[in-house]
């Protein structure tokens, strides 16, 4: 793989665009993020999503209950034992969503050039005149003029599931608007989401609290997606919730950006998240079209020299319904991982889609051919200048390890960590080769029992690029004597060899500490 590493910035010779791909073990350096619904939740379907490149299972609270969703988690279970493949999972809040409540659940008819009421009154049934939402602000928060946009759960922008408003006028808690297509609302819920609009509801609203504190610490939730995150302050409440929720302390946030208020204030959210969804089917709706492609990208840019995982969502929107993506969409899934994300996310074409194991499959391959000719050297030097001297002990560390393995052409960094940091810093450098992270537990008491700590760190580093974990066998100090490391490494590179990653006579740089040393090594293996 590393030998004819293209470069898009060389001439290629087109012929050999045509050649086929060589198989790696990995499907792709990237994660694939699958939110799990009503058309992916049989074992047969998680296990084939397993095998196709998922990483990340997302549950979306946004509709279902946790009866349904415990169901499909006990399958993902069962999935991953039969798969022997790790996934972790994620939450994700509904937030301050705004839903018209169509409790008849019969198909809308909107006709363009006519008026409806958007009314807070939800014992009302919904009409093509009428329509409930959740919301009793509404009147409060628009203005004559204002658009509203009303479309089916996770708008794809397609304009006969989904209807643009004008507002005309505000009457008491009503509000009057002017549909400017004509579209059918069908199905259980529709989103409404008014363009620049600020929404006065909490962004960790009481019903996913109850999620969290329940469901979440039953099943102990690695990720938590902070829908509609607008400040720092929404992840620094979220952080202080779930840390009075035992294990979820450990849990990480990510927050959700898809709206102009999030966008206004990217850089402190950054700071407080642990990683970033750009949620641009929001995010659409909010900005200007011709501008949404400048925030995927300074996004992208500010989550990498962070080191902080980026992931970005509405990819391949008509393999929904269809077998292969848009020429568009294959074009737009290379890009994000051109630009740096660390993850694709998928939701309505795992979720109600037709082809949810060949979605992933298709996405897995489009990914792995962007990283061919992703410019690691360029981007080694732009992380190198950002992060500046002095570096911290840390950084110069995976910075050195990174450099090492590419000049040595190694097939494999091996990095031994108990918490998942300094996996975490040599995947910030993007190295062209994959990075097992070997999670060493950790022995932890309370007086009352013992618990080894480690499962979370290994799933966390399933959304991050180019990181694969495994669990060490915690009979192994992570930071003792040579010997028990060297047997670690047995270990390590027996994983290695039998899954195809390292093949005699490769190189392979190994990171670990000895005693309060960091060292970076670099082995050649026997046959």
């Amino acid at each position: 793989m590393h030998s004819h590493h293209l470069l898009l910035e060389e001439p290629i010779r087109m012929a050999s665009i045509l050649e086929p791909s060589k198989p790696n073990f990995f499907p792709a350096m990237s994660k694939i993020v699958g939110t799990l619904g009503p058309n992916s939740r049989s074992v047969d379907v998680i296990s084939g999503c397993l095998n196709a490149g998922m990483s990340v299972a997302r549950f979306d609270f946004s509709w279902g209950d946790t009866e349904f969703h415990q169901e499909t988690l006990e399958n993902l279970k069962v999935a991953i034992k039969s798969t022997k493949k790790l996934c972790a999972v994620m939450l994700d809040t509904v937030g301050p969503e705004l839903q018209v409540v169509n409790k008849t659940e019969h198909p809308i008819s909107l006709q363009a050039d006519s008026l409806v009421v958007l009314t807070p009154d939800e014992d009302k049934d919904a009409t093509p005149s009428l329509l409930p939402i959740n919301f009793h602000g509404l009147s409060k928060a628009v203005k004559p003029g204002d658009t509203i946009f009303i479309g089916q759960y996770l708008f794809t922008g397609s304009e006969t599931t989904s209807v643009w408003l004008e507002v005309t006028e505000v009457k008491g808690e009503d509000v009057v608007c002017l549909i400017k297509n004509s579209a059918t609302l069908a199905g259980s819920l529709y989103t409404l989401h008014v363009s620049q609009i600020r929404i006065d509801l909490p962004t960790l609203t009481d019903k996913d609290k109850e999620v969290i504190s329940t469901w979440g610490v039953r099943n102990n939730i690695d990720f938590l997606s902070l829908s509609y995150t607008r400040h720092a302050e929404d992840v620094r409440h979220a952080r202080e919730y779930l840390s009075k929720l035992g294990d979820l302390s450990q849990t990480q946030i990510f927050a959700k950006i898809e709206n102009v208020e999030g966008l206004n204030h990217f850089d402190e959210i950054l700071q407080e998240a642990d990683g970033i969804i750009l949620s641009r089917g929001n995010l659409g709706i909010d900005l200007p079209p011709e501008k949404v492609f400048l925030f995927q990208k300074a996004a992208v840019y500010k989550c990498n020299m962070a080191g902080k995982p980026a992931v970005v969502t509405r990819v391949v929107d008509s393999m929904t319904d269809n077998l292969r993506p848009t020429r568009a969409e294959a074009t737009d899934v290379a890009n994000a991982i051109l630009d740096g994300s660390d993850a694709i996310l998928l939701g309505a074409e795992t979720l109600r889609g037709l082809y949810p194991v060949e979605t992933i499959s298709i996405v897995g391959k489009i990914c792995a051919e962007a990283e061919k000719v992703y410019n690691q050297d360029l981007y080694f030097k732009k992380t190198v200048k950002y992060v500046g001297e002095p570096m911290t002990h840390l950084e110069s560390i995976a910075s050195s390890a990174v450099r090492a393995a590419i000049k040595v052409k190694a097939s494999v960094i091996i990095c031994f960590t108990s918490s998942g940091r300094a996996a975490r810093l040599i995947a910030k450098y993007r190295p062209t080769m994959p990075v097992i992270s070997v999670v060493v537990p950790r022995l932890k008491t309370n007086q009352l029992r013992w618990t080894f700590t480690g499962a979370f760190e290994a799933r966390q580093s399933l959304i991050v690029r180019g990181l694969f974990p495994l669990l060490a066998d915690p009979r192994h100090p992570a930071e003792s004597t040579g010997a028990t490391n060297e047997s670690i490494l047995k270990v390590a590179l027996d994983h290695g060899k039998a899954f195809g990653i390292v093949k005699p006579h490769d190189r392979v740089v190994v990171c670990q500490k000895v005693g309060d040393d960091a060292v970076v090594k670099i082995i050649e293996l026997e046959d």
